[in-house]
């Protein structure tokens, strides 16, 4: 095993709060085992890890964040995440590896991490990528589908409008929660960049779009800010 995973490890066990652990596993609804271990904590582990090993490898850099992914807590799965973030000169050639994830991900907490941050970023690095997207929100896992969406956050001028217009108009009928909050956060994310496109969107598709779509999409519009 990687002396790196052997450090984080010992690092959640040394700073595990049952009482934490409880309020965590009821908040996210799961019966998944938490240590307890609240993010600057995790963070700061992570810090003092990534200053001390490093991987010299994509094989590598895969098999720590397979390895800290499948494990028994939901903060090792945080881990395998930060794990995938900052080692970026490797994150270039991890799409798979972050489909894989996302279809083995159980909940917002991790899906919102890897679609909105680490495919996302390499979406705008290379669009080729896209052609994942494309199959995601055709994808019988809802999360799947609101990955699909999520992954074009932060794109600002780069984003995407066909694809995004496309991918909303298809899922926008959909009754599930998780994914009607999806299409309204990520039309209210480009919304800092370009308020008009989002305003004119959502009167085109008044009808499609859920009243929490619609809210969402027009929080920021709508306060002025």
């Amino acid at each position: 095993m990687h002396i790196l995973i052997e450090f984080l490890r010992t690092e959640l066990k040394a700073a595990a709060d049952p009482k934490k652990a409880k309020e965590m596993q009821a908040y996210m609804k799961t019966t998944q085992r938490f240590y307890g271990v609240q993010a600057p904590v995790r963070k700061q582990s992570f810090k003092k890890a990534r200053s001390q090993f490093e991987i010299s490898s994509f094989g590598e850099y895969q098999s720590v964040i397979k390895t800290l992914w499948n494990g028994e807590s939901r903060e090792e799965m945080y881990q395998a995440l930060e794990v995938a973030g900052y080692f970026h000169k490797f994150r270039r050639n991890a799409m798979d590896l972050f489909e894989e994830l996302l279809e083995s991900a159980s909940n917002w907490d991790t899906v919102d991490w890897i679609a909105g941050q680490l495919v996302s970023q390499l979406l705008r690095e290379n669009r080729i990528h896209e052609q994942k997207l494309r199959k995601w929100r055709e994808s019988d896992n809802f999360w799947m589908r609101r990955a699909s969406v999520l992954a074009h956050l932060h794109h600002k001028n780069e984003t995407n409008l066909e694809l995004l217009s496309e991918t909303i108009v298809l899922l926008m009928h959909e009754e599930e929660f998780f994914i009607r909050k999806a299409i309204g956060w990520i039309l209210r994310d480009y919304s800092r960049f370009d308020p008009n496109w989002v305003n004119d969107f959502v009167k085109k598709n008044h009808d499609g779009l859920s009243g929490l779509s619609r809210r969402e999409a027009l929080k920021r519009i709508n306060r002025g800010s």
